[in-house]
């Protein structure tokens, strides 16, 4: 499966996730839950999965947590705030960059429709590799 076609997937399910349960909820509880719709239509994922990166040759081990990975080439990063700053669209970047995957979502369930609170972003550099 392409990460665009895993893209659609992870899209429908936050809708749905998000028609059914409403916004406010804990992020782990919208983690939980998304991981296992996903993995009902088939799909592999990893919840808080540990990303080490090195720098200038010193390796930080846990440097940070994907909230889910989806097919080994999705990153998924999970909010429930009243508004998305432009940080967290960086910290998406930034974990796709280092673990040079080429797309992400930044998924915000605190929004009142899911719609407003879905963003895609493409590691265009992965592209280019």
């Amino acid at each position: 499966m392409t990460e665009d076609e895993i893209g659609k997937q992870i899209v429908d399910v936050a809708v749905q996730v998000h028609r059914e349960l409403g916004p406010g909820l804990l992020e782990s509880v919208y983690e939980v839950i998304l991981a296992h719709e996903l993995l009902g239509r088939g799909l592999q994922v990893r919840r808080q999965v540990p990303v080490a990166i090195e720098y200038r040759g010193v390796r930080f081990e846990d440097a940070f947590r994907a909230d889910l990975i989806i097919g080994g080439k999705v990153i998924v990063e999970i909010k429930s705030v009243e508004r998305v700053s432009n940080a967290h669209k960086k910290q998406l970047l930034t974990y796709l960059r280092l673990t040079d995957m080429r797309l992400g979502y930044l998924l915000n369930f605190g929004e009142a429709l899911m719609k407003h609170g879905i963003t895609r972003t493409a590691n265009r550099l992965a592209e280019e590799t």
